[in-house]
């Protein structure tokens, strides 16, 4: 089966159980996501902003994924990257998807 196969009812499914399993692990950084897998929340909420053709603005996007103003999130969970992650970051980015 390839990922076109699937029913889009399932895949709104997922994405949804997806941004709720985020919205739970907020110990899980942006940062730490952006090392690893090379996206991160704001990425989830650009993306669902791109996929609107415009109906979604990104602020919105991020708010669906986030369930508040990405600033509130920021303030509440997320700390000062350190040059470590930032590193990783920078190197997982690269081999991203032009």
């Amino acid at each position: 089966m390839q990922l076109e196969d699937v029913d889009d009812r399932i895949a709104a499914a997922v994405y949804r159980r997806l941004v709720a399993h985020l919205r739970h692990r907020s110990d899980a950084e942006n940062i730490d996501l952006m090392g690893l897998a090379g996206f991160c929340r704001n990425c989830l909420g650009d993306w669902t902003a791109e996929a609107s053709a415009g109906t979604i603005s990104k602020d919105q996007g991020r708010e669906a994924v986030y369930g508040m103003p990405y600033a509130a999130w920021k303030a509440a969970h997320q700390s000062e990257a350190t040059p470590e992650q930032l590193a990783r970051m920078a190197e997982s980015l690269k081999r991203n998807p032009a």
